[in-house]
């Protein structure tokens, strides 16, 4: 009589699915978050809607609103990557509006991210 996987493959599988689908790491959303006013018109106001994993390992999706006065929410999403380096260190940005580029994204990890102007910015975890 041949053994099959039983159900000792089944939890197996199931954790793996949860380990995807987990909690995003909170520094990472952080980041994640500080980066989303360089997304949006000046003056607009941001409303996090949602974060969770991303479609790749180490990334995390914020689900926002834009709202400026007079005009309707846009529904909004950006997406952040991170390295390997340090669970902090961002290496990719995309929103729907398309890829922040090499040297915007430069720009934003070494002189903006970490700076009081960043913290003042960040919208509130949602």
């Amino acid at each position: 009589m041949r053994r099959g996987a039983g159900p000792g493959l089944g939890l197996v599988a199931l954790a793996v699915l949860g380990a995807c689908s987990g909690t995003p790491d909170p520094e990472q959303a952080r980041t994640c978050r500080r980066a989303l006013p360089t997304l949006v018109p000046a003056g607009a106001r941001i409303t996090v809607l949602r974060t969770a994993q991303g479609p790749q390992e180490r990334s995390i999706r914020i689900d926002f609103a834009q709202d400026r006065d007079g005009r309707t929410a846009l529904p909004r999403y950006a997406v952040c990557e991170f390295s390997g380096l340090s669970r902090t260190d961002l290496s990719g940005l995309t929103s729907d509006r398309g890829a922040v580029g090499g040297a915007a994204l430069y720009l934003l990890k070494h002189y903006y991210l970490d700076t009081p102007d960043a913290a003042l910015a960040e919208p509130g975890a949602g």
